[in-house]
Parts: structure tokens; C-alpha cells; sequence
């Protein structure tokens, strides 16, 4: 329980029980605020989700954790919010991503890379298959990347160059200026220098579009693997970036996925004496005399009525682009506002989930699946050249016995597409289609997919708008090449005891900045009722 505080009185509303949400409600109750959280789904989460059906778990959230290492800051956070406990150990899957490319018999070939004994490899291979792997070890990688395309020798070569140079760069934790905390917490010299090298190539980096990057490299199925990673909309040193962060040894996929994790945060929370409201979703922060004292909730009783939640203060978790132009009446005007409306460009996924009636373990847990030129696979209104898959088949409680869990993520910009087929009845339908066509494809690259499908769903966008309020269905924002990192106030400007956090607050998002920027409210709450924060 947290320690007795002056502060036990004043009363806190969050908006969202997303991780955000989750971190700055933990973080605010220990340090002795009375929390109570206002979630309209019936789970904790937000974003970070997964979702059951027929026996059938299906990840719909995270892929990999940054800060799941012990060695990296951003590990505190998860530790001191409860996320990460005995019952979610950490997997380190390697190689991560698996590229099979169906060749002739006659073709050259390169069976499991052929350097390594991991099942994740996949051992059974055979002549007509090249296999490529992503590796989290550098040096493994760039061998592997050598011996597959001696012909990019230059490229790959200077790929490895820019991945060393970010291998130490990593996201920090510091406390927050004029804070009173009972264990301050700051960012070491020695952290900081480590990360000096990579300033050389910031420019060049965030100057380039990540395709452009890619599209040095001679070889198809090293365009196809790296096109991957993180998608292409990016700009370079995003795709630089998140290579690095796998080579440090980070990025492993806690047991259980996000449903697990963001349960043992709700559990820490309401262990410490947290509220969680869940079905109550929260309609318009009440600002009176400059301060944010209070939310209405949309209707939850039997008498229609809107319901009023007084507070001392509130956090709006919820996406900020969103939540500004609907949370406050005619809107949120501070000048950072107007600034997010013009510059977010958001970062869309649909999910095609499959139950599978049969055993997957042979096949990797992660795998590509190039796509020739002139057949694209179509969906959403748009096109994909390369099928990302990734296979639960050696996860526990993903399947029933001897069945499969299989997600395919496609990235881009589809929810223009999906609210039109909302707006003129063709959305079931249209949805069907997706999950039909990729089926019919993995049928060629999978054999025993045919006939064994007996669980299909699809997430789109409007998925995921409809049950997170998340602005245009997004999860992140697209930082371009020669976009602005840009970092939006914590603690609003013209209005008293209001906060936001979330992975809007920080480009270009995800769970570690959401885990982040929910601290961070938490600690400008402490500073401005002259609180101590507690974090361990």
C-alpha cells in the first residue's frame, strides 16, 4: 500500500486504461493520490491487447518490449508498474523474422542459412526453398547477410556500420525537473556518452526515406526481409534504430503477450488500492474556473444519463489527437494542440487472425513470405509485396492441443478505406475477402493450412478505434524521412491540473513511450500538489 499522504484526499481520474494509463494511475496511487481510472472497454490494456476466440488466443498488440532487457532503463518502469513479474518471462526469439522464398529445384539455395541449429530455423527444409534470416547477433547477421548476397557487400556492410553506431542508444528515464521523489532517478554520464556515435549519422538517417535505404540493396529477398522489420513509411534511422535495439540484446516478447502484461498492471494497481471503472467512458473533461475538476462518462445506467466524476485533477491517457478535439467541448486550443492536429500522420494495421487445426512447430515463429512483382496481395486499397507472419505454434495457451494461432500484420494507411466499406454496408464483406485471399496464398507457401482453417477474424482500424478511441484506428505516428522528432507537453498550458500522456506525446510512439510519458504525468501531478514521487 502506498505510504500515508496529505495527499490521500485529492482525487485523480484517468482517462484510459491503456499502458499509459495504467503507468501513471500505478505510479500516482503509490504516491499517495486517491486514482481511479475510467476505461470503456471491459479489459486493461488499451492498444496493447490480445482477444480469444474459440479456444484461440490471437496477439493483437505487441510483437516484441523494448526495455525488456534488465540492462536497458526503460526495464524500471516495467518492473516498478507490475508488468513484468514471474508469470511472463522473457522469450528472445532468434532469428526473429524467417524470409522463405519458394525457388525452382535447380536454383541456388541456402537451407537454414546454413549455420545454425535453432528449431526456430526451421529444419525441415528442402532444395526448392531459400531461407533468409534476420539475426539478433550483428556479427551472426552480417555473416549470414554476406554469405546469401555477397553481391551487397557494400550495402550490408554499411548497414552493420550504422547498427553499431546505435547499438547503445536506447530510450532514458530521468526524473522530471523540481521534483521531491523518495528515490530520484537521472540519466548517468557514462549512459550518455555511450550514445555520442550516433550522432554522426542523425542527419543523413532521419534524412532518408527508409525505403530509400532499402532500395540499395541488390538482392529481392534482402529488400523483402528489411521492408519487414518495421514496415516502409519510416524514415531510415527509425529501420537503424530498431535493428540496434534487437542487437543490444533487448525487444524479447514477455509469455502471455499484452493481455498478461496489462492485467499484472491492473492487478498492481488495484492491489495498492487503485479503482478501475471499466464500461465507463468518459465523454468530456469538466474544466471549471481554469481547472480540470472532473469527467463525464457516457451513458451506464438504465436512466441514460450521463455520469459525473468530480476529481482534484485528471490525466487523459486516451490518444491525445483524438482526445483534443472531443474531450473538451469545442476543443483543446493550447498551441502544441494546433500543432498535433497538423503534423500527425498516423501508423494503421489490420490483422488477419487464423485458428489453424493442425501443428505449426516446424515452421518458424516468425516468417516472410516475398511475393512476386507482378502479384501483389491486395487489401484495404492497398498493396503488399511481402506477407509478415508470425506463428504461435511453440507459444503455451495460444491454441488448443496440437492446433495454431497464425497472425498476419499489414501495415499502411487503410482506414479511409475501411470507413467507406462502413459507411456503404460492405464491411463484413469486404473483410471476408481479405481473410479468404490470404488464405488462398498461405495455402501455397503452407500446406497444411488447407481445409484446416476453423477460426478466422479480422481487426481493422475501425477495430481498433471502436474499442480504444485510438485516432484513426492508429497505434503510432509515422516519422517520416526529414520529419521533426516532436515531443508535446506533459502538462497542459492554460488549464490547472490537467495531464496528458500517451504514445501521441512523443513521436513516433509505441509502448515504451506510453509507459514513459505516463510516468512523467504522474511526477508533474506530484510536483504540482508538492507530493513525493514514489516509484519503487
Amino acid at each position: 500500500m502506498p505510504e500515508k499522504s496529505e495527499n490521500q484526499s485529492k482525487k485523480v481520474i484517468v482517462v484510459g486504461a491503456g499502458i499509459a494509463g495504467l503507468t501513471a494511475a500505478i505510479y500516482a496511487q503509490k504516491s499517495g493520490f486517491d486514482v481511479t481510472i475510467m476505461e470503456k472497454h471491459i479489459i486493461p490494456g488499451g492498444l496493447s491487447t490480445s482477444w480469444s476466440r474459440k479456444g484461440y488466443l490471437f496477439e493483437g498488440g505487441m510483437h516484441w518490449l523494448t526495455g525488456s532487457s534488465e540492462k536497458m532503463p526503460m526495464h524500471r518502469i516495467w518492473k516498478e508498474t507490475g508488468a513484468l513479474q514471474e508469470n511472463n518471462p522473457i522469450f528472445l526469439r532468434d532469428p526473429f523474422y524467417t524470409l522463405i522464398d519458394k525457388v525452382s529445384s535447380g536454383a541456388n539455395s541456402l537451407d537454414n542459412g546454413g549455420s545454425s541449429n535453432n528449431a526456430d530455423d526451421g529444419s525441415s527444409t528442402n532444395s526448392e526453398e531459400k531461407r533468409l534470416h534476420f539475426y539478433r547477433n550483428l556479427s551472426k547477421l552480417k555473416a549470414h547477410f554476406l554469405e546469401f548476397a555477397p553481391e551487397d557487400r557494400g550495402a550490408i556492410n554499411q548497414l552493420c556500420r550504422d547498427v553499431k553506431k546505435y547499438i547503445h542508444v536506447h530510450k532514458t528515464v530521468s526524473d522530471i525537473p523540481g521534483l521531491k521523489a523518495k528515490t530520484p532517478v537521472h540519466s548517468t554520464l557514462p549512459e550518455l556518452m555511450a550514445m555520442l556515435p550516433a550522432g554522426f549519422r542523425f542527419a543523413p538517417l532521419s534524412n532518408m526515406a527508409g525505403k530509400d535505404y532499402i532500395a540499395r540493396f541488390k538482392n529481392a529477398d534482402l529488400r523483402h526481409l528489411l521492408s519487414t522489420i518495421i514496415g516502409t513509411r519510416y524514415n531510415a534511422l527509425s529501420l537503424i534504430y530498431t535493428i540496434a535495439s534487437f542487437a543490444s540484446g533487448d525487444c524479447g516478447y514477455p509469455e502471455g503477450g499484452s493481455l498478461r502484461m496489462a492485467q499484472n498492471m491492473a492487478e498492481t494497481f488495484t492491489a495498492l488500492g487503485g479503482k478501475i471503472e471499466y464500461r465507463h467512458e468518459v465523454c468530456r473533461v469538466e474544466i471549471k474556473d481554469g481547472k480540470a475538476c472532473g469527467v463525464w462518462c457516457k451513458p451506464n445506467r438504465s436512466d441514460g444519463e450521463e455520469e459525473y466524476f468530480a476529481a482534484d485533477a485528471v490525466i487523459v491517457t486516451e490518444d491525445a489527437r483524438k482526445a483534443i478535439d472531443t474531450l473538451f467541448g469545442s476543443g483543446f486550443h493550447d498551441k502544441w494542440a494546433e500543432k498535433m492536429r497538423k503534423n500527425v500522420v498516423t501508423e494503421q494495421n489490420m490483422f488477419v487472425c487464423l485458428g489453424i487445426k493442425a501443428d505449426l512447430k516446424e515452421y518458424p515463429r516468425g516468417i516472410v513470405y516475398p511475393l512476386p512483382d507482378n502479384a501483389p496481395f491486395k487489401a484495404g486499397g492497398l498493396e503488399f509485396s511481402e506477407l509478415r507472419i508470425n506463428n504461435y505454434a511453440l507459444y503455451e495457451k495460444h491454441a488448443p492441443e496440437g492446433c495454431t494461432a497464425v497472425t498476419c500484420l499489414l501495415l499502411g494507411d487503410s482506414y479511409s478505406y475501411w470507413k467507406k466499406a462502413k459507411e456503404d454496408g460492405t464491411y463484413k464483406e469486404k473483410k471476408a475477402q481479405v481473410a479468404a485471399a490470404l488464405i488462398e496464398r498461405l495455402e501455397a507457401f503452407i500446406p497444411e493450412i488447407r481445409g484446416n482453417v476453423e477460426v478466422i477474424d479480422v481487426a481493422t482500424p475501425l477495430t481498433y478505434e471502436r474499442y480504444t478511441n485510438s485516432y484513426e484506428g492508429s497505434w503510432m505516428s509515422v516519422l517520416g524521412a526529414k520529419m521533426k522528432f516532436t515531443n508535446y507537453p506533459i502538462k497542459a498550458k492554460t488549464v490547472k491540473n490537467l495531464y496528458f500522456a500517451g504514445q501521441r506525446q512523443s513521436m513516433p510512439g509505441g509502448l515504451p513511450i506510453a509507459a514513459a510519458c505516463g510516468r512523467t504525468a504522474a511526477q508533474y501531478l506530484c510536483r504540482d500538489f508538492k507530493a513525493v514521487f514514489v516509484g519503487e
